[in-house]
């Protein structure tokens, strides 16, 4: 075991919410423990430390973030219960109030947790320790590339945002955008093949603006690791449409290891409603980017972000925006129904959707995703697709894992298959509207 230098504890158990960055970092935390001699909980074994990482981007995810809390305290009361995250960086007072917590951490300090229990456990005087910095602080850049409890592994190149979207608080919670350097990204890629990876997710708040504070671009980013040996795969999380470059969509059609398959924010298909939003990019940039990536990739999987019920949405601007999006040729949504935010522009805009016609808004788009994804799985039944298969879940006879395309497959179970690139047959639909019924071809 590693010499520990943090006495009396042991174990640790990590409880993540909200974003792929999320839970790249707890990854990160957990391997900075595991060097201080603090490896993961078994199963039914009391743990030491309790880390929460928390999100903030609804009230919904706030009080999931204090339900999370307060179980994790009660059902370990000996355990040194820690918070870090968007909701402890946003509202540290109000996490520091809640009964059981020790130490409350920032964002920019989760590469520090290590020293941070040190020093609990050394200057212990409060119940509760407190590091946050204001956002304007945020300005370090925390490496992160770590595997996820399935196979792939995620890469953060970016943090930050400069947007500052009426309804958003993501820049106050992770400051203003930065970036890892190029040579640095290529190093972390390199050393995940060595430890096995096949597949690497390029994780970050507005990962389109790479390389702001470095000058760098973010096309020069995908070139250099596309040519990291050992990776098969990479995905693009999340990008801007405005700073998703035709150079970038050209450069993953001919591509063979970057995926096709992209996740496009476009919040509201009403351009009135996206000035209210202080969006960069209308309906009209939108499309062309729909049509670009279509043209260059027709197998690409598309999925997009939409918001509904935000203030100043009409139902004519509803209606505006569910025609726009209807008339994609996009893959899925990911609908979320507005969120009042304290502290945000949106809250001077007089107009409110109340909650009954929010709710009849979201069935109503999370309709229209099924829809779509059922078309776009529809035209692969019958086909073979490459899939890349996820390690089985204990005690269970069929294994999953994607499509180059991000359809999402079930097999049979074959244990020595977990991790590999396999030829499937897209046989039938599955028992849901996500799934695939696969048959293994060949490995």
């Amino acid at each position: 075991m590693t010499d520990k230098s943090i006495s009396g504890l042991y174990t640790v158990q990590f409880h993540t919410l909200g974003c792929k960055l999320n839970f790249s970092e707890s990854a990160t935390m957990e391997r900075l423990l595991a060097d201080h001699g603090i490896r993961r909980a078994k199963p039914g074994e009391e743990p030491d430390v309790c880390v929460v990482n928390t999100c903030s981007v609804t009230e919904l995810a706030d009080k999931k973030c204090r339900q999370a809390i307060r179980r994790l305290a009660k059902s370990h009361p000996g355990a040194l219960i820690i918070v870090t995250g968007c909701y402890a960086q946003l509202k540290s007072d109000e996490v520091a109030a809640i009964d059981g917590v020790n130490i409350v951490m920032g964002n920019d300090r989760k590469n520090h947790i290590a020293r941070l229990i040190e020093q609990w456990q050394a200057d212990r005087v409060q119940p509760t320790m407190v590091d946050v910095h204001g956002f304007r602080e945020l300005t370090d850049f925390c490496p992160s590339c770590s595997r996820g409890d399935r196979t792939r592994y995620f890469l953060k190149v970016q943090d930050g945002c400069d947007y500052f979207c009426t309804y958003c608080t993501i820049p106050f919670a992770r400051g203003r955008s930065r970036s890892a350097t190029i040579d640095s990204l290529v190093e972390q890629a390199r050393q995940a093949a060595a430890e096995g990876g096949k597949e690497i997710v390029l994780t970050g708040v507005n990962i389109g603006d790479f390389g702001k504070n470095t000058g760098e671009r973010f096309i020069d980013l995908v070139k250099a690791l596309d040519a990291v040996e050992g990776i098969e795969r990479y995905r693009i999380s999340s990008i801007e449409p405005d700073l998703l470059d035709d150079e970038v969509i050209d450069f993953v059609a001919q591509s063979r290891r970057f995926m096709p398959h992209f996740h496009i924010p476009l919040q509201s298909g009403s351009d009135e409603v996206l000035k209210l939003m202080h969006r960069h990019y209308d309906t009209a940039l939108y499309a062309r980017k729909i049509e670009k990536i279509r043209s260059a990739m027709p197998d690409a999987f598309i999925g997009v972000d939409v918001m509904v019920g935000t203030r100043g949405e009409t139902a004519e601007l509803f209606k505006q925006s569910r025609d726009f999006i209807a008339s994609l040729d996009v893959s899925r949504l990911h609908v979320f129904p507005y969120s009042e935010r304290p502290g945000t522009v949106a809250l001077r805009i007089d107009y409110v959707v109340d909650k009954h016609e929010k709710e009849e808004r979201v069935a109503e788009m999370l309709r229209l995703s099924d829809d779509k994804l059922r078309l776009f799985t529809s035209q692969y039944l019958g086909t073979r697709r490459q899939v890349l298969l996820e390690h089985p879940a204990r005690g269970c006879n069929v294994m999953h894992g994607f499509t180059d395309n991000y359809l999402r497959v079930e097999v049979p179970r074959h244990d020595e298959l977990a991790n590999c690139i396999t030829t499937v047959s897209l046989d039938c639909p599955g028992n849901d509207v996500e799934t695939v019924n696969g048959t293994i071809v060949a490995p």
